[in-house]
């Protein structure tokens, strides 16, 4: 068997032994470790893309026992495309954190603790992206979720405290709410298995319930408004490296256990209503999201709200899935193709975000004046990301949201499609408002640049490739045609 076969368990491996390695090994090489092992795992994770892509999806059974007794990782298009996401913005991350964490925030690096959380968190994120198991669902999604609320509170300080306290209880109610869905769902099957369950579950009252309590948790765990309370506070008082990858990749795992629960688990109109109820919540989420960002002072607060409203996008999906095969097709390559511009669009956002308030020493937008005279590059970083978000052409953005309303309007919904529009204008606003600030011309008094190859063309790099990501487009169309969600049961076991 070649080693291409353990792709998928080599992913969860990798940076678990970071993980651990960081937290034995001399604090001073815990950064090399961290990027080492951030190249490994984009290197196994662009084999895994090949790999899927040359032979299509397949499964692999953990220590040989294969479902339902076993757990099996399900490799398949849109497993691969998030697990290469979460290598790249991973990877960036790490680089940025290596300068991130020096000088006056030496003593949160010197605990030594950052890096193993986020490799810890890193070895979740891809476990959960990867599983075929509804109950390892729950134990990934825990496991990411301790693992982001430690991140959250590392800055220390009241309101880090505050922001982590509201975001772990949230994450508990979400984890005790789908493991009760769980159990449920396993007493009408009897199987824990995606795959088994898509032939198993019937019309029946009991599993539909337990079916909608995971999928309400998944919601509380993705931030959907209107459980997106803890959201902004939590990312908004999170060291800047840890927003980025909240914001890019925690609340895309929690989304893509939603598409997998609602696309290729529960047959077709198992939940009815439920996509109905999805989109709304969707609609509503663009636009209180991008009201609430156009009404924030601070840059991080601003940058978090967006999120809020990005997200919303996600969930345009599901009132279109049941349009007919190529508007589903359609639709669902613009949703995941958002995900993924969002994700390295926004990690750049915030990592330039996090920039501009070290050296300012504050975040207040109206006192950022004169920024794009003292710190250039950081300015187009945001300039860039923001063309990404408004959806303007020729940017990855601009094609998923042309996939989108273009599904909607295929399937005759248009009303999905002025709800993108608009928030695509309420988008543009808020981001003339910030960009408009940083261009003003006044005296700025930043602080001399440090680590500026790391701390500036870093995230410059990500929303470059936010920007140019509509190249990748027929790549990621590949993908999702290899893809379970597709295929519908796909591999069974």
């Amino acid at each position: 068997m070649s080693i291409a076969h353990h792709l998928p368990a080599l992913l969860v491996v990798t940076p678990l032994a970071g993980a651990a390695l960081t937290f034995v090994t001399e604090r001073r090489r815990d950064p090399v470790v961290a990027v080492l092992t951030g190249l490994t795992i984009l290197g196994l994770s662009i084999g895994l893309v090949i790999r899927v892509l040359a032979a299509g999806p397949f499964r692999y059974e953990i220590g040989s026992w294969g479902a339902p007794v076993g757990i099996d990782l399900v490799a398949d298009g849109a497993s691969a495309l998030f697990v290469l996401l979460s290598a790249v913005v991973g990877l960036a991350v790490t680089v940025y954190a290596t300068d991130y964490f020096r000088g006056s925030r030496a003593s949160v690096c010197g605990h030594g603790m950052f890096w193993t959380l986020w490799l810890f968190m890193w070895t979740s994120l891809n476990a959960l992206f990867l599983t075929g198991d509804i109950f390892n669902v729950y134990v990934c999604l825990e496991l990411v979720g301790i693992s982001a609320v430690a991140l959250v509170t590392l800055n220390g300080g009241s309101q880090a405290l505050r922001a982590g306290a509201r975001y772990l209880f949230s994450s508990m109610l979400a984890a005790m709410t789908y493991l009760l869905g769980v159990a449920i769902v396993y007493s009408a099957t009897g199987s824990l298995d995606m795959g088994i369950l898509r032939s198993t579950l019937v019309s029946d009252p009991a599993a539909a319930t337990g079916l909608s309590l995971m999928v309400a948790a998944l919601l509380l765990k993705t931030a959907l408004v209107p459980a997106h309370f803890w959201l902004p506070s939590a990312h908004g008082s999170a060291p800047s490296p840890v927003s980025a990858a909240l914001s890019a990749l925690v609340v895309k795992g929690s989304y893509f256990a939603i598409l997998r629960l609602m696309i290729s688990v529960a047959p077709p109109g198992f939940l009815p209503g439920v996509d109905i109820v999805l989109g709304v919540l969707g609609a509503t989420a663009i636009i209180w999201g991008s009201l609430q960002a156009l009404a924030q002072t601070r840059i991080k607060q601003l940058v978090a709200y967006s999120t809020v409203a990005q997200i919303g996008y996600l969930f345009i999906v599901f009132p279109l899935a049941r349009a007919g095969t190529d508007v589903f097709l359609l639709a669902l390559g613009g949703a995941l193709f958002h995900a993924i511009t969002h994700a390295l669009a926004k990690s750049g956002f915030f990592l330039a975000a996090g920039s501009l308030a070290s050296r300012f020493g504050y975040e207040r937008i109206d006192e950022m004046a004169g920024a794009a005279r003292s710190a250039p590059v950081l300015v187009m970083t945001l300039a860039l990301a923001g063309v990404t978000m408004m959806g303007l052409p020729p940017s990855g953005g601009f094609a998923a949201k042309w996939m989108l309303v273009s599904a909607a309007l295929a399937a005759g919904q248009w009303w999905w499609a002025l709800v993108l529009v608009t928030g695509g204008l309420l988008a543009a606003a808020y981001m003339f408002r910030l960009l408009g600030v940083l261009l003003r011309d006044s005296p700025a008094a930043l602080n001399p640049p440090s680590g500026a190859i790391r701390t500036e063309w870093v995230p410059l790099s990500l929303a470059a490739g936010a920007a140019l990501l509509v190249l990748a487009s027929p790549l990621v169309t590949e993908l999702v045609n290899t893809s379970v969600l597709v295929l519908g049961q796909g591999v069974t076991p």
